[in-house]
């Protein structure tokens, strides 16, 4: 052990040399990131280049202004809206439903939800709305013998049609999300449950799925917002959402891309606004699980703007 007295009145002090003369004290230096500086320029330098392109090219601004709040854009907002909520709900219910199948003891329920995921996940959202579409091809009238009968043109409308391939090919997908969400519920959850004199449903529905929420919560709030976007392929089977509204006034007034930028416009708006709820949704169900929250939008810019002023020297 080193000779180093702590004690008595008349001891040194902690921070004085043998000779008696104090240590010096520590001056921190802040470390300077001229690379910082030099990349932020960079990348300012070339969105202003980017933005002068734009403003020197042959674009009817003024257009964009006049139509993005007219009246057929702001229905075809609210279809794409109407689709996609209505797609996702169809999507959420599916989802459940063939994520308990599969994990399900019963090989033919088993089965069936495999062959319903591997299809649907396996071709493209794009061919499906074709083939809802021209469903009449191939049945020319729906018949269900005493409950209902007509003709398929009748009923598989372009709501209809767009639905059907939006919901059905989201439900493959929300499928593998609830699965994987139950699966990382502890089994000795259900055990106890099954102890308790729980049925499997009761299980399921009172013990398992809620505690698989936070799982299958933040992917789903990706899903909703990647369904936004998706949505604009129902224009394919004649379903007026925002893509085919923009494109019919493009194709009667010939400002085409002035109209994409409309549209454009508002996907980023929408995707947007959801985003920040699917943020705060993920935030919340993160409580439990993680020791610290993300921080939110606005605690990360004043976090930047504290970084941006140089440190005082201590």
């Amino acid at each position: 052990m080193s000779g180093v007295t702590t004690g008595g009145p008349d001891s040194p002090p902690r921070d004085a040399v043998p000779g008696g003369q104090p240590y010096e004290a520590i001056r921190a230096v802040p470390v300077r990131h001229y690379g910082r500086w030099v990349a932020g320029l960079v990348v300012l330098a070339l969105l202003g280049w980017l933005g002068y392109a734009f403003s020197q090219g042959n674009i009817l601004w003024h257009t964009v202004g006049d139509r993005i709040f007219d009246h057929t854009v702001l229905q075809g907002v609210w279809h794409t809206l109407l689709i996609s909520i209505c797609s996702m709900a169809m999507g959420l219910v599916l989802g459940v439903l063939f994520a308990v199948m599969r994990l399900s003891r019963n090989p033919v329920t088993g089965a069936v939800a495999w062959l319903y995921i591997w299809f649907f996940r396996g071709t493209p959202v794009y061919v499906q709305l074709l083939m809802w579409f021209n469903l009449s091809l191939i049945f020319p009238v729906i018949n269900l013998m005493p409950l209902y009968k007509n003709n398929t043109v009748a009923v598989i409308t372009p709501f209809v049609a767009a639905l059907l391939g939006l919901g059905l090919n989201e439900g493959a997908y929300m499928a593998e999300i609830v699965r994987a969400g139950i699966q990382s519920v502890d089994e000795g959850q259900t055990e106890a449950a099954h102890a308790l004199g729980m049925t499997s449903v009761q299980t399921m529905r009172r013990i398992v799925l809620p505690q698989a929420m936070r799982v299958i919560i933040p992917p789903t709030g990706n899903e909703f917002i990647n369904m936004l976007k998706t949505s604009s392929l129902v224009s394919v089977v004649q379903y007026t959402e925002l893509l085919r509204a923009t494109s019919n006034i493009g194709s009667d007034t010939t400002a085409v891309m002035e109209l994409y930028f409309v549209a454009s416009i508002w996907y980023l708006v929408l995707t947007s606004v959801f985003s920040v709820g699917q943020f705060y949704l993920e935030r919340r169900y993160a409580r439990g699980s993680l020791r610290t929250l993300p921080p939110t939008p606005w605690q990360k810019v004043r976090a930047s703007l504290t970084t941006v002023r140089r440190p005082k020297v201590a």
